[in-house]
């Protein structure tokens, strides 16, 4: 499998190394819940058992597919039956991700063994060249040794989204499953179908699946934002005594 990254929808060549831009997470642990513009409503969709096809159909519908695919991303069948292509992938992570250090030494990079949280930025698009054998797990483990992130693939989850008028449908894919096929049986277009990598959602927050440095750097985060919003409510009060003693002043009385 080869890899690249974006910041946005744009394609970046496979030949060239491109650069990840990560933003520390200051004061922003503790999200505030971001609510969703009606009427792009994100509904369920219910899961299709995967088709499977014959070689000979494969071949048709890679015909099809490459006909219709406008970004030159194209799929190419071997004599083996096992065919190549691209897929996209949306960064959607809402928590912060811990990412290793890397240092660079006689040309090889190697692990520093300092770790830092960061908030993946919005807008993240990986294009991902895969086969028809690759499988969810697989390409979920692969994204994550891209980044360097050291979090537990266990805690992601790959889903696939397509849009259908106003609705937005999301279904979690199974680690068996192949992405490639999916992205064959819907065509080339983004409407049809998109891929986003997502944390799982379980509403509590699992901190025994988080490692002892994660924890940390968890730690720090929660400390700088007690911190921040501890001056924020000093600040307040000054002002608000301020305003009171000048309007003491104003009234000729003693404060």
């Amino acid at each position: 499998m080869t890899w690249t990254s974006t910041m946005s929808s744009g394609y970046s060549s496979l030949e060239e190394d491109s650069e990840e831009y990560f933003f520390t997470a200051r004061t922003s642990f503790f999200k505030k819940p971001q609510v969703k513009p009606k009427p792009d409503e994100e509904v369920e969709k219910e899961r299709e058992p995967q088709k499977v096809l014959t070689k000979e159909e494969i071949q048709q519908k890679i015909e099809s597919y490459n006909s219709n695919a406008t970004d030159k991303l194209k799929m190419t069948l071997n004599s083996d039956g096992v065919y190549t292509g691209f897929i996209k992938v949306q960064m959607d992570l809402r928590r912060p991700i811990t990412i290793r250090s890397m240092i660079t030494h006689g040309g090889h990079l190697y692990n520093n063994n300092n770790e830092t949280a960061f908030y993946m930025p919005k807008g993240t698009t990986n294009t991902l060249h895969i086969s028809s054998t690759n499988t969810v797990k697989e390409v979920i483990e692969a994204l994550l040794k891209k980044f360097m992130v050291a979090d537990n693939p266990a805690k992601f989850a790959l889903f696939q989204q397509s849009h259908s008028g106003k609705q937005v449908h999301m279904s979690k894919l199974l680690n068996s499953e192949q992405p490639l096929c999916l992205r064959l049986l819907a065509g080339p277009g983004a409407d049809a179908l998109t891929f986003v990598l997502r944390e799982h959602e379980t509403g509590e927050v699992l901190w025994e699946a988080f490692s002892l440095p994660e924890l940390q750097n968890f730690l720090r985060i929660l400390a700088k934002e007690e911190e921040d919003q501890f001056q924020h409510l000093k600040r307040r009060y000054r002002e608000y005594r301020a305003k009171l003693e000048e309007a003491l002043r104003a009234t000729g009385k003693p404060g």
